[in-house]
């Protein structure tokens, strides 16, 4: 399969065992050696509009997205 980086961004990431809405994807992180995808950010959250800074981006291991489909992105 192959999948643009520009189509997954506008994919929203699901928790498959609770249903929480994760976000987006914002970048990634390859292993340059062996071309695979190690890793996606989602950026954290900002706390009180902004005025409370903003939580820890989130990083997903690739091993943990089960299923990628037409509208979202499904992690375990």
């Amino acid at each position: 399969m192959v999948v643009k980086f520009s189509d997954l961004k506008s994919k929203e990431i699901i928790h498959i065992l609770n249903g929480d809405r994760v976000g987006f994807i914002s970048d990634f992180e390859i292993d340059f050696e062996t071309g695979k995808v190690l890793s996606v950010t989602v950026p954290g959250s900002y706390k009180a509009l902004g005025l409370l800074g903003k939580e820890p981006d989130k990083i997903i291991k690739w091993e943990s997205i089960k299923k990628i489909g037409d509208d979202l992105i499904i992690i375990e």
